[in-house]
């Protein structure tokens, strides 16, 4: 028996072309963040006296997320490349 059939085999298909368009979501979510956060801090820096005014949170801010968005772009590349859709099932297979 095919491993691609039967109701697993459904769900196995299913959940690599999800794997893929959530690996296309990813690598369009995280420039897209990282622009607003930009813009965000362009916008608020300098208007008002709240913290959220001054320039060091916002360059914090945008220094801890840029490695998280470019790491997720990295993964949806991954993903929509398809390297996600062989997982393996236990540790011997990893050698």
């Amino acid at each position: 028996m095919n491993e691609n059939t039967g109701i697993m085999g459904i769900i196995r298909v299913i959940m690599n072309k999800l794997k893929r368009i959530m690996g296309l979501v990813w690598m369009i979510a995280a420039p897209v963040v990282i622009y607003f956060l930009i813009t965000g801090a362009i916008h608020n820096i300098g208007n008002g006296t709240k913290d959220i005014n001054k320039p060091i949170p916002w360059i914090i801010i945008i220094t801890i997320f840029t490695p998280i968005a470019i790491g997720l772009m990295i993964f949806g590349y991954y993903a929509l490349k398809g390297e996600y859709d062989k997982l393996p099932e236990s540790s011997e297979e990893l050698n």
